[in-house]
């Protein structure tokens, strides 16, 4: 049975600009917080221990709390939740900025707090945007957290080094845009839950048992493998390959630019279909040209390879959000099928960065991992298809 929309829930013309505007701004601070850590770990003075730990602390925090939002949106509504995971994103930028213990500390706090926003986000794009404009805001969903990431990614090291060293500056800085998002989330608060809906009350039961839930889970997670493991290891790649730091970190920032690409287009295209087969296996492909790419072409078309290999981790982010919606007939399966993808899909991506240094300490190259993941891409496109399928789940 479809749910029915709490009344004065969906968008209208008098509200459109607050909410569209809380959206964006939401959407850009989702990978902000992570994602000025990599270029400033050599600064940091970190172990290769500590440095993998840090590196591996997102994802795996994002998968293990995410069952947390059923039960949040359950008390509060989806609108309170947000605000509320805002909050504690907030309080985990400026817990990180301080000291070492704070840095490990922080980023447990800030990934709780990205983990509800993960899962409820797509929810609320399912209840207050028409169908029609599903498949957009789920492609600027991805392109603003896309952009975030790059953009943070870009500047942390000038801030860094414009600061006189300041680790807490440059890290501290990600609060500058989660404010912002708080406030204009605020304008939502008079939204709370809907009146006489259990949201919180369906367990996983059933989708465990269900092909398609799992599909759609086997495709989040290995996409999210991909995209921690191209972060962590790319520019190490190509410096392994005798290209310089500074290119080599060019590349990844390239990547990460066609990350944004792919995370808008992939979903925008992906919303206007009622079978997403198609898109998923482009996904797939795209990645797996890319790959072949960096493993077996000239270091001189490596922009190229970037790009490809950018656009297919882009619409693998976002994709997923439109499938969580299009496979549901109503808010409350949307949001446990979203929970259910990114908890097990996060661990999944958590393994990524660990597993791909294992095989290069085990083989003394970057040839096996990058044939691995070569594999997984070829898995990916096969597990993925009911997924796509067009069709809701039972």
């Amino acid at each position: 049975m479809s749910e029915a929309p709490a009344r004065g829930a969906r968008i209208g013309a008098g509200q459109t600009p607050l909410l569209v505007a809380a959206f964006v701004l939401l959407s850009l601070n989702l990978r902000i917080v992570f994602g000025g850590v990599g270029p400033l770990i050599p600064s940091l003075e970190l172990s290769h221990t500590a440095a993998t730990v840090l590196t591996t602390l997102p994802p795996l925090c994002m998968g293990l709390f995410a069952p947390i939002a059923a039960g949040l949106r359950g008390r509060l509504g989806d609108e309170r939740s947000l605000f509320a995971a805002l909050v504690v994103l907030v309080l985990g930028i400026l817990l990180r900025s301080v000291g070492m213990f704070g840095l490990f500390a922080g980023t447990i706090v800030a990934s709780i707090g990205v983990a509800v926003l993960n899962v409820i986000t797509p929810v609320l794009v399912k209840k207050r945007f028409p169908p029609e404009r599903i498949g957009v805001m789920m492609g600027v969903y991805a392109m603003m957290m896309g952009g975030g990431a790059a953009a943070i990614a870009a500047l942390s090291v000038p801030i860094y080094r414009a600061s006189g060293g300041s680790s807490a500056i440059a890290l501290g800085v990600a609060v500058i845009p989660a404010v912002p998002a708080l406030l204009a989330f605020a304008t939502q608060l008079k939204f709370g839950p809907d009146k006489g809906q259990a949201v919180a009350t369906k367990r996983w039961s059933g989708l465990l048992r269900n092909r398609t839930a799992w599909s759609v889970t086997g495709f989040f997670g290995l996409q999210s493998l991909m995209l921690y493991t191209i972060f962590a290891w790319l520019p190490t790649i190509y410096v392994a390959k005798d290209v310089d730091r500074a290119t080599a970190g060019l590349y990844l920032s390239i990547c990460v630019i066609a990350v944004s690409v792919g995370g808008f287009f992939g979903p925008s295209l992906a919303g206007r279909r009622a079978d997403q087969r198609l898109p998923v296996l482009v996904t797939a492909a795209l990645c797996f040209v890319g790959i072949a790419g960096v493993l077996l072409a000239p270091t001189g078309s490596a922009p190229v390879w970037a790009i490809v290999l950018g656009l297919g981790l882009g619409a693998g982010q976002g994709i997923p959000g439109v499938l969580y919606v299009a496979r549901t007939e109503d808010r409350q399966t949307a949001a446990q099928l979203s929970s259910m993808s990114q908890t097990f899909g996060y661990v999944i991506a958590a393994a990524g960065p660990l597993l791909t240094a294992a095989l290069f300490a085990a083989s003394g190259s970057w040839t096996l991992p990058l044939v691995v993941l070569l594999a997984l891409m070829v898995v990916n496109a096969v597990i993925s298809l009911p997924a796509g399928r067009r069709g809701v789940i039972d």
